[in-house]
Order: C-alpha cells, then sequence, then structure tokens
C-alpha cells in the first residue's frame, strides 16, 4: 500500500514536527517511533509516555435495548458492568474465530460506545448493523473521535496538572472538559502501566495533545510511538488481533476464556467455543522467554523434542529484561517451565515456556 492510500490522524503534522519515523499499520500511518523504541518503551514503565493511538475504531450502538442486543452477540458479559465502566470483550463468528477483540464503554443501557482495531472497525460495524434489531441503531464513529494514551507512573500527575479526574478504577471512565473540549477519560491502556486512555473531538486532538506535552514535562514524558506499544504489550502477554488471536485463533486456544460469558444464553460462536472448550483445544498460546541471546519473530517455527510443533505469533526483544520474549501456540501437552527450540534463521535457539506477563503490571494498582 502506497503512503499515498494510507489515513492519517488530526495529529499527523505534530507527529511530522517531532521527527517522527512512521510505518503502516491497520492502513494507518502511524508514528512507529521518535527518539527510538527502548526510550520510548522506558519512559512508560518509568516515568510517562504519550500514545497518539486515534487508529483505533470508534462505534456507537444506541437506542432501546441496545446493551441487551451487544450482549447476545459479543462475548464477554455485560451485565458485570454498569454505567461508566469499560469491558474487554470478543466479537467472533459462528465457527469461533476471532473477527476482533475491543472494549465496550457503557455509557447507559441505550447508549455504548465500541473501540475495535483499526483494520476491524468497518467489519465490526457491518456485522452489528446487519443484526441490529428495530429501534437500535450502529453507527461508524472511526473519525468523530481521536484517542490519546497517557501512560505510566507519572500518569495521574500530569492529568492532574491539567485539571482531569484520575483515581477512578481500572476499567472504568469519567465524563469532563479541558477549556471546553469535552474529554472521555478512560482507567485503560495496553501497556500494562498505569494510566489513561482520552477519547477527544477529532478536531481538537491537537489543542489536547499539545496540553499534556506540555503539562507532562517536569514528569519526564516522552512522546511514543507503535514499536514501544508493542514491546509494552508483548511483555505483558497481550494479544495483537491478526497475529495472537484472528479468525483462525480461538479465544480457547488463545486463553482469552476469561473474556467469554460461557453461562450467557447467546452470542456469536457459542456453540463452537462450547464445543471447543469441552473437547480441550488442539493448540493453546503461551509464553517464550529466551535461555540465551535468541530473539524470536511472529512466523519463526518451534520445535519440541526436535520436532516442528507450533508457532511464534508475537516476538520481540524485552528492553525490560534484556532477553528475547513472545508468545506461541504450541501443543496442549507442552508445560510451564519446558524447554522448547525456535528457529531464529537458521539456529535452534533455546526457550522456556512460561505464563505471561514477562513483567509484573502495575495497571489494576489503585
Amino acid at each position: 500500500m502506497s503512503t499515498e492510500n494510507l489515513a492519517r490522524t488530526s495529529l499527523y503534522d505534530r507527529h511530522v514536527a517531532l521527527g517522527a519515523k512512521f510505518a503502516e499499520f491497520g492502513g494507518w500511518s502511524m508514528p512507529l517511533q521518535y527518539t527510538g523504541v527502548v526510550d520510548e518503551h522506558t519512559a512508560v514503565r518509568e516515568r510517562v509516555g504519550l500514545f497518539d493511538v486515534s487508529h483505533l475504531g470508534k462505534a456507537s450502538v444506541t437506542g432501546p435495548g441496545a446493551r441487551a442486543f451487544v450482549d447476545s452477540c459479543l462475548t464477554n458479559a455485560l451485565d458485570k458492568i454498569g454505567p461508566g465502566q469499560a469491558q474487554y470483550t470478543l466479537c467472533c463468528d459462528e465457527s469461533g474465530g476471532v473477527v476482533d477483540d475491543l472494549i465496550v464503554y457503557l455509557r447507559a443501557d441505550d447508549d455504548l460506545l465500541l473501540v475495535p482495531n483499526a483494520a476491524n472497525n468497518a467489519e465490526v460495524v457491518r456485522r452489528l448493523a446487519a443484526a441490529a434489531p428495530g429501534g437500535v441503531e450502529v453507527r461508524d464513529r472511526h473519525r468523530d473521535h481521536a484517542v490519546l494514551a497517557v501512560q505510566g507512573p507519572n500518569s495521574d500527575e500530569v492529568l492532574t496538572a491539567l485539571g482531569l479526574p484520575t483515581g477512578h478504577p481500572y476499567m472504568s471512565f469519567a465524563e469532563t472538559a479541558h477549556d471546553g473540549v469535552p474529554l472521555v477519560v478512560c482507567r485503560t491502556g495496553y501497556t500494562g502501566e498505569r494510566g489513561y486512555e482520552l477519547l477527544v473531538p477529532w478536531d481538537d486532538a491537537g489543542t489536547v495533545w499539545d496540553a499534556l506535552l506540555a503539562a507532562g514535562e517536569p514528569y519526564g514524558i516522552a512522546p511514543a510511538g507503535l514499536g514501544a506499544r508493542d514491546t509494552l504489550r508483548t511483555e505483558m502477554g497481550y494479544p495483537l488481533h491478526g497475529q495472537d488471536l484472528s479468525l483462525d485463533i480461538s479465544p480457547v486456544q488463545a486463553r482469552a476464556g476469561w473474556a467469554v460469558g460461557w453461562s450467557k444464553p447467546a452470542f456469536w460462536g457459542r456453540d463452537a467455543l462450547l464445543a471447543e472448550k469441552a473437547a480441550g483445544p488442539a493448540r493453546r498460546l503461551q509464553g517464550i522467554k529466551a535461555r540465551g541471546r535468541g530473539i524470536p519473530r511472529p512466523g519463526m517455527t518451534v520445535t519440541v523434542g526436535g520436532t516442528p510443533a507450533g508457532t511464534v505469533t508475537s516476538g520481540t526483544f524485552s528492553p525490560t529484561l534484556k532477553q528475547g520474549i513472545g508468545l506461541a501456540l504450541l501443543p496442549p501437552d507442552v508445560a510451564e517451565g519446558s524447554e522448547v527450540r525456535v528457529d531464529v534463521r537458521g539456529r535452534a535457539e533455546a526457550f522456556e515456556v512460561v505464563k505471561p506477563p514477562f513483567v509484573q503490571p502495575s495497571t489494576k494498582g489503585s
């Protein structure tokens, strides 16, 4: 895809001015890094980082019965949360494959905002709109909202300096304003660190971005790109759709059954997923950590006892641990603590099977 055909967020010119290197992601031209992935990763783990993740999808589901309708489609049980709370969930097809993973923000029983992944937003909207009963409206809001992520141990201080709410419970949100700009401050994130994601009107994102960088300067804030976002989420063992979850990788295989309301009477893919859970999956997503200097990458072959047995789905160098880590689909009888080998450019590098996260998260701290 040529760069001329890629979508751009409303902050594109600011990223250029900051010297960002860009990459294609989900059909968007996004900042991959500014000063370097390791520097930006470290800023988030130790201080605070600011991400533009406006490429993420947005869709609204409104009208009488909207909550019950969404609950009948997506995997997680919406009766677990109330207004002002958010929930991680999955959109599956009837085979049990994952169309997308997303977050649902419940404003009211008749007003929900969904945040899918960039490349899957249109498909999630299409499926929901096709299934929606009369009176329930599903709208693509992709370019109505920008999303800015403030992540790291100093994130509360940055938001407090702007008079924005902090300290609300994990996976909840507060609606507020800054200098007349309406904001939704969500206690969510994809880094494992304490942090917030701000939903901002698309055309006002630049003003809020500038204010956050200025307020964060005393706290060591750094703009961070998708390169650091990937290393941070891999250290947490968080899945990336298209690699660790997909139409070919079910929630049961990806060990994401915690996001499935198994006792619900209806959701897309229910019968297939219940059958797979009962039978046991043919493969499971496991963490792998290098015993040497090997760095795993997606698509690399994993061998057990000299026999090809699985595939790396996500892999990187961990800036925190200073070693290679990854996620891999392996036979279910490969236990934690086992040694496996990964074919790293023709070398059979040793890895230990471990249970993520690789780094302890601070996300849910009080």
